[in-house]
């Protein structure tokens, strides 16, 4: 009776195991990481409402983990911002790229009062788990009604069960926070890896000696490190050495720079030109008036095929960007026409917390040093993107 019973459960075990994907001896999983999970999960739609939509739709790995899609709208609406799973929703940010996400620190306020970190532009989550937990349940984005249903479409997929169960252990699906949470953090762990952060551009392999830099690049650089002649530095500088290795070009500060109210968008969106977006101080960790509209300073890796830009993508050019940052040091008439709409750059909401300081460093910049400036951020595109510069 011992080894017949014996004999029951091993075959139990084993027919057990091999309806969830883990072979005989608990091998062979379809996903035998964390990470091999997190990327099958980051670009599930089946985790949408809708099935129409996944992480990898609005952070799309062939195009700078950003979002490249037309959302229908008429221009300039129609890639400022992302649309969401329903087809119909939009709202007032652009979506950032993910791309070199995992070098912002948690969120947290410095000695110096400074907020600093975390995830979105207002940096209300902490980390990439809580980052990753947020879209899923967005009625504007993946528009999931819950976690119990986000963990119901998990458990549609039997390698899914197989790799939860053997990465999280045997309850991970008793409740739906800890399905909800191993699921952020398998696409936190996929975003970790170097997929997302090589450091293989031609300005990582200028600085091993590998390629040369053309003049005009060369000035750019040279312009772009030096406070004397430029203030991009203040902002877009993480690494206390000018130039070293792994800079991921934003000191993940909050500034508010002034940005334009992208009133089309509030139009299609239904917000309303009047309506205000809060910034850092939409995050619940921050009170303070001083904070509005104040946003992170987002990496330059990848900048120049990862547009629209800013938190509204109200620009659709890069030297427009630069443009926009000229005019608080330019006198001239043409420095306050935004070239895009050749009207003035329009109002911004929060005027009282504008960046004046770190805005106002430094001369006006001349065509040849805008230009300048433009050909050195191409540099910092990811080898695997450096055809869409094209």
């Amino acid at each position: 009776m011992l080894a017949i019973s014996r004999r029951c459960m091993w075959a139990l075990t084993l027919s057990t195991s091999i309806a969830y994907g883990f072979g005989a001896y608990g091998e062979n999983l379809v996903y035998p990481s964390q990470e091999a999970l997190g990327k099958a999960l980051f670009s599930d739609v089946n985790l949408s409402a809708g099935r129409t939509q996944a992480c990898a739709t609005c952070h799309d790995a062939k195009n700078g983990f950003a979002d490249p899609r037309d959302n229908g709208f008429a221009y300039p609406v129609s890639r400022a911002v992302s649309l969401g799973d329903d087809g119909k929703s939009i709202g007032d940010r652009n979506a950032p790229s993910a791309g070199y996400a995992r070098y912002s620190p948690s969120f947290h306020q410095r000695e110096d009062g400074i907020y600093v970190g975390g995830q979105f532009w207002d940096g209300r989550e902490a980390d990439l788990e809580g980052q990753a937990g947020g879209p899923p349940l967005n009625p504007l984005e993946m528009g999931m009604a819950s976690k119990m249903d986000v963990m119901i479409r998990l458990q549609e997929n039997p390698d899914y069960v197989a790799a939860f169960t053997r990465h999280f252990g045997d309850a991970v699906f008793k409740d739906p926070d800890s399905a909800y949470e191993a699921m952020t953090r398998s696409i936190a762990a996929f975003e970790r890896t170097d997929e997302f952060a090589p450091f293989d551009s031609r300005y990582d392999r200028y600085l091993k000696g590998e390629v040369q830099f053309t003049d005009q690049e060369e000035l750019g650089r040279t312009l772009f490190f030096s406070s004397q002649f430029t203030n991009c530095n203040l902002c877009h500088q993480l690494q206390k050495i000018p130039g070293a290795a792994e800079e991921t070009f934003t000191n993940y500060e909050y500034h508010n720079t002034g940005t334009p109210v992208n009133a089309p968008v509030r139009i299609a969106n239904g917000g309303g030109i009047d309506a205000a977006d809060l910034g850092l101080l939409a995050n619940p960790a921050v009170s303070d008036p001083a904070q509005a509209g104040k946003f992170k300073v987002p990496t330059l890796r990848n900048v120049a095929v990862t547009g629209p830009y800013m938190h509204n993508g109200i620009f659709a050019d890069l030297r427009t960007v630069v443009l926009f940052y000229n005019k608080f040091n330019s006198t001239a008439d043409a420095a306050q026409i935004n070239p895009e709409t050749g009207h003035p750059w329009g109002r911004t909401e929060f005027k009282n917390t504008v960046s004046t300081k770190e805005l106002t460093t430094g001369p006006a910049l001349d065509d040849v040093r805008i230009d300048a400036l433009v050909a050195f951020m191409k540099t910092l595109t990811d080898a695997r993107y450096e055809h869409l510069l094209k």
